[in-house]
């Protein structure tokens, strides 16, 4: 019997993070560019899954770009580039499925809250999972970074986000 894929998902959150980011603008494009401090803050119901996550320096947070354009962009010029690219081929805030991943550095666990270093997403962005990097595994010294090849080595160290992909609420002028 073929078993049909549903197009939609209903994901879990598992907690919020709290960053110091307020607004979608000028906030870091890449955790890479970041040295703001953030907190996964977990719901309780999942606080014992943070045992053993200290003795890991990163993890990857998964976590749901809520303030982003609801309409769907396949080609966008992204933060680091003058040129169209397709949205798989960027990590553009603006994707059909509104995920965003970022790879940052473990501070501390205390209780049910994880501290990093990185953050480069919205305070109050929900969490969706919480995965350790592993040095050996996601590593890929022979990656080719497509579009990126031959920029500065530096550039999502030093690129901010603007206000290409923020939903623009319409003003209305009473008169």
């Amino acid at each position: 019997m073929k078993k049909t894929c549903s197009k939609e998902v209903t994901l879990k959150l598992i907690g919020i993070l709290r960053t110091p980011h307020h607004a979608v603008d000028n906030i870091p494009v890449q955790p890479v560019g970041s040295q703001d401090v953030g907190v996964a803050e977990l719901f309780p119901e999942f606080s014992e899954g943070l045992k053993d996550v200290d003795g890991f320096s990163h993890v990857m947070l998964l976590f749901h770009l809520h303030e982003m354009k609801k309409e769907v962009q396949l080609i966008i010029t992204p933060f680091m580039d003058n040129k169209e690219h397709g949205v798989f081929a960027t990590r553009s805030p603006a994707r059909p499925a509104s995920i965003g991943l970022s790879t940052v550095k473990v501070k501390k666990v205390d209780g049910n809250k994880l501290y990093f270093e990185g953050a480069d997403m919205l305070n109050g962005s929900p969490l969706i999972d919480i995965k350790p990097f592993f040095r050996n595994v996601d590593n890929r010294l022979d990656a080719v970074s497509g579009w990126l090849e031959g920029k500065d080595a530096d550039i999502a160290s030093i690129h901010r986000s603007d206000d290409r992909f923020i939903e623009r609420k319409a003003i209305h002028n009473m008169e």
